[in-house]
């Protein structure tokens, strides 16, 4: 499978790694390509120069930015995203102060319409997304998303890094 991460800081780096190890061809980008070419060069996998470049072949995206970022970054994805698996890692730092009944995921599929968005991988700090075994035993990875094969894309991807998927 082939994988575009956007973000390259411990969790994307996290991310890539694991996917790599399991086979995946994966992409990394960044704000600073530089950044993106640091963690390309640490975890084995490739840098693109932006992150129109890392989607346009991925079969699916994952977006490990700050939820802060997601808004600017939806709008410069959204074309190159239609159609894809996109999986949103990030977590609201606080609550809602507006009180908006909606999940992070929802408010970025809201922005993504074209675009297949799945929750993953917001429950696990990034060294457990990096060495998802403890003790012999594997970590889970909760998955969540309302669009079945998007979200199967995603368990599989999950299992084949060493996670245990839990829809």
């Amino acid at each position: 499978m082939d994988i575009a991460i956007i973000g390259a800081g411990n969790v994307g780096k996290a991310l890539a790694g694991s996917f790599k190890r399991a086979g995946h061809q994966v992409t990394i980008t960044a704000k600073h390509p530089e950044h993106a070419a640091d963690a390309a060069l640490a975890t084995g996998t490739r840098a693109a120069a932006s992150n129109v470049e890392a989607i346009a072949g991925s079969d699916f995206v994952v977006l490990a930015v700050p939820e802060t970022a997601l808004e600017a970054l939806a709008a410069e994805i959204s074309d190159v995203a239609r159609g894809k698996v996109v999986v949103d890692v990030s977590n609201r730092p606080t609550p809602n102060p507006a009180g908006a009944p909606t999940s992070v995921a929802e408010e970025l599929q809201a922005r993504l319409p074209n675009s297949r968005v799945v929750k993953a991988f917001n429950t696990l700090f990034a060294s457990r997304q990096a060495n998802p075994e403890i003790n012999g035993l594997k970590a889970d990875a909760f998955v969540a998303g309302d669009d079945e094969a998007a979200k199967k894309t995603v368990l599989d991807a999950v299992e084949s890094a060493g996670f245990r998927p839990v829809d």
